[in-house]
């Protein structure tokens, strides 16, 4: 029973919020600015108030499926310490996936950076934290969204290796193996979909922190 946290990590994280918002301003998100459903393109293309809904409301369908698995594989901890972690970082990977390839749209979806944010806040508060901090630095440091996002995904194995090291659960076998594989998962992940934010900032035509993508 505790495996049907999966197909619910994934089919909340799957509901295309950003597309929902633009709906009900009349239009198609994914015609317009980048044509992305994440929230910073919302925030560009719909305003403020919708791009923070749609940041809070990512970052809960990411949240709140691992929190329940948690929860219900706590007992799992005692007797089956892998099997549970595996449990929780899978319903967490799902919701990532459900977002980044929404069945509801082709398969297609957001970058996955705030239903990320809230699978790892779920995962690893303290780390959680560390990695905002990571992305508030570079993305205000550099002006781009995209930085901040990159940089926080590569921070993410770092951490949870180095976190793993310092706590020494890595000496007493304690540490959270799926947790680690599902940091370098879902970090290269996030950073091969902002494989277009690369080309840009390459070539100098990356939007900066302030100003609206054009439809």
């Amino acid at each position: 029973m505790n495996w049907l946290f999966l197909p619910l990590g994934f089919l909340l994280g799957s509901i295309p919020f950003g597309l929902l918002f633009g709906k009900l301003k009349g239009i198609d998100i994914r015609k317009h600015g980048s044509g992305n459903i994440g929230a910073t393109n919302v925030f560009r293309t719909l305003g403020k108030g919708a791009g923070i809904s749609c940041l809070i409301l990512d970052f809960l369908k990411g949240l709140f499926p691992v929190l329940v698995a948690k929860h219900f594989t706590e007992d799992l901890l005692e007797t089956e310490r892998t099997l549970a972690q595996s449990i929780v970082v899978l319903t967490g990977f799902a919701a990532i996936i459900g977002h980044n390839f929404s069945p509801w749209i082709g398969f297609k979806g957001g970058k996955g950076i705030a239903t990320s944010a809230g699978v790892i806040a779920a995962l690893m508060p303290a780390g959680a934290v560390i990695l905002v901090l990571v992305w508030v630095i570079f993305t205000f440091t550099t002006k781009y969204v995209s930085v901040g996002s990159i940089a926080a995904a590569i921070a993410f194995p770092i951490l949870c290796l180095g976190g793993s090291y310092y706590h020494d659960k890595i000496a007493n076998g304690t540490w959270n193996k799926p947790l680690f594989i599902f940091s370098l998962i879902a970090g290269t992940l996030a950073v091969y979909k902002h494989r277009a934010n690369i080309t840009r900032l390459r070539e100098g035509t990356e939007n900066i922190i302030g100003t609206k993508t054009k439809s």
